[in-house]
């Protein structure tokens, strides 16, 4: 764990401040549930907070207490720069990185002449001022509950902050079942829904409010599913021309990947999705066990995140990105199979 700064930053923060949240770009539950969650919390500290993310996140977090309020740097520029101008200090919610947020908001952010704060559980963070890392913890809205707790605020937390963290903590552990859910994740899950989150209401919402395309789009998936069983390895691949048949928005290849990972005897899976707005092909990497994702990730396509979950990118074609992956397999047969958990 690295805690830098933080009796300094809570003399700063003693007094009401102009404060804005930041999330990465494609923000996910954690990133949303997050940044919201310390926005409720700094309100009722009287300071002014504003959450502002790179780009649109997911409809189906869109009801979260507070989503009205976000805005979107890319389309709601002018009101994005205004808040950051005007800010004293910024939070960088959910990334270890400013490449994260994008080349226009990072841009933004480099010439920010005041103090950063990250609150982040990503491995390999950038140096900031004030900095609260701790790659061992499940998710960032499990560390903002544990920011709240060292500021001894426990009893500021209200249902709507509770349901952000909840969704945050739920989402980033994949319903609670990946090995980071520990049990003080728990012991905090049980605080949460003693504070007003309803567990149930709050899945329903995020995961059981799929449009009819976005399950025709997970059968198109499933369907171009690829099983390498001598590296325990399975991937699913997604074009342009399959999302624009089923009318893909933002968010609606979430969590495929895990279907993937899934499979009996997989302990190594990837999903490749074709990004013709950005001219690359998105890559989701899960793993089981102790082989690395996040440094599979780094060495090979431009990314990173856990040992279990990480994320990258090509700028090749699709297929000459799948190529490229399949090639690689043999050079990591051996951490593969030293993986394998039963």
């Amino acid at each position: 764990m690295i805690l830098e700064g933080f009796e300094a930053l809570k003399s700063f923060l003693e007094e009401p401040k102009n404060i804005v949240i930041v999330g990465h770009r494609n923000p996910d539950g954690d990133a949303m549930g997050s940044t919201l969650a310390l926005k409720h919390y700094f309100d009722k500290k009287e300071h002014k907070a504003t959450v502002v993310v790179p780009n649109e996140y997911p409809d189906f977090l869109h009801w979260l207490p507070g989503s009205d309020t976000t805005y979107r740097f890319d389309w709601q520029n002018s009101q994005s720069q205004r808040a950051i101008k005007a800010s004293e200090i910024i939070f960088l919610l959910d990334f270890n990185a400013l490449h994260r947020v994008g080349s226009d908001m990072q841009k933004t952010l480099e010439k920010y002449p005041n103090d950063f704060v990250m609150i982040d559980h990503h491995q390999q963070p950038d140096v900031v001022k004030y900095m609260y890392s701790d790659v061992t913890i499940c998710s960032t809205s499990q560390m903002v509950y544990q920011f709240i707790e060292m500021n001894n605020d426990l009893h500021l937390i209200d249902a709507d902050i509770a349901t952000c963290l909840y969704t945050g903590i739920m989402t980033d552990t994949g319903s609670f079942r990946f090995r980071s859910t520990t049990s003080t994740t728990h012991r905090i899950i049980a605080d949460l829904i003693d504070k007003g989150a309803k567990n149930d209401k709050i899945h329903n919402n995020v995961y059981d409010s799929n449009s009819h395309n976005r399950l025709l789009l997970l059968g198109q998936a499933l369907s171009n599913l690829q099983i390498l069983p001598s590296y325990n390895t399975a991937y699913i691949t997604l074009s342009s021309e399959e999302k624009k048949r089923f009318d893909f928005q933002k968010g609606d290849t979430e969590g495929v990947v895990n279907y993937a990972l899934s499979l009996k005897g997989i302990i190594f899976a990837a999903i490749f999705i074709e990004d013709s707005e950005q001219s690359i092909i998105k890559i989701s990497f899960r793993s089981k066990g102790g082989f690395s994702v996040n440094q599979f990730s780094r060495n090979h396509y431009n990314g990173g995140g856990h040992n279990n979950a990480a994320g990258g990118k090509s700028y090749r074609s699709m297929q000459e990105t799948i190529t490229e992956f399949v090639s690689l397999l043999p050079k990591y047969q051996k951490a593969l199979e030293e993986s394998y958990e039963d």
